[in-house]
């Protein structure tokens, strides 16, 4: 069962989600705090170039299956172009102006 997205209880992944889905690029780097950064399966990653080739180049899509931590832990089925569907896990860290400083991703 997933939730759906303007259900999501924190405002600025429920931003983020929104964006991927609607391929809003710049919606998507609204979100994001200034100098934010990621990571993917533990590693760090280009921001610029993960966004543009797992996002936008891709036609990312998340569906969201379960959150905790107030909103700012997901389980999510995410899909793109390049990888197919797979079962992710994503972690935010949202600064006090409610924008995305830091997020992390993988495989759940």
């Amino acid at each position: 069962m997933t939730i759906q997205t303007s259900k999501l209880s924190d405002p600025a992944v429920r931003a983020f989600v929104t964006a991927v889905n609607s391929h809003d690029r710049e919606g998507f780097l609204s979100i994001l705090a200034p100098g934010a950064t990621m990571a993917d399966d533990g590693t760090d990653r280009d921001l610029a170039d993960w966004i543009e080739n797992e996002i936008f180049s891709s036609n990312g899509h998340m569906e969201v299956d379960n959150e905790s931590n107030q909103g700012r832990d997901l389980l999510a089925s995410y899909r793109n172009d390049t990888w197919g569907e797979m079962r992710t896990r994503w972690h935010f860290e949202v600064e006090e102006d409610g924008r995305i400083s830091r997020f992390e991703t993988g495989q759940a």
